[in-house]
């Protein structure tokens, strides 16, 4: 019986209604209509991403930063178009784009520090 891949994706964050803002305003993220009441749940493909309070027991005392330590890549179609929205509203932007493998790229910081790769080749 082996894993198969990634079928859920959820990030811890300090500020749930101003992280879940910053996924639908910024990246154009839907929200699910169903989902816990400690978390907003978005409807991605293939895989649901959705941020989260933080587990029970994790603090901000002993996490400040929630975000560090993880990778996440997600896949957009005008991948150009959201880095120049994402640096217009002065969102920390990581790694500028470029042209690559898995064509335009680039990462940028949400809210909680996660480092974020935005690739627009499916």
């Amino acid at each position: 019986m082996p894993v198969t891949g990634p079928d859920f994706i959820s990030i811890q964050v300090r500020d749930l209604d101003a992280s879940a803002a910053f996924y639908q305003q910024h990246l154009g993220l839907t929200r699910s209509p169903a989902g816990p009441p400690h978390a907003v749940v978005f409807e991605t493909k293939p895989v649901a991403f959705a941020v989260r309070d933080l587990a029970p027991g994790v603090s901000l005392a002993s996490t400040p930063q929630p975000g560090l330590g993880i990778g996440l890549w997600l896949h957009a179609t005008d991948t150009q178009t959201i880095h120049d929205k994402l640096a217009a509203v002065g969102t920390e932007i990581v790694v500028e784009p470029f042209d690559g493998p898995f064509g335009r790229t680039f990462t940028f910081a949400d809210p909680d520090g996660y480092q974020i790769t935005l690739h627009d080749r499916g």
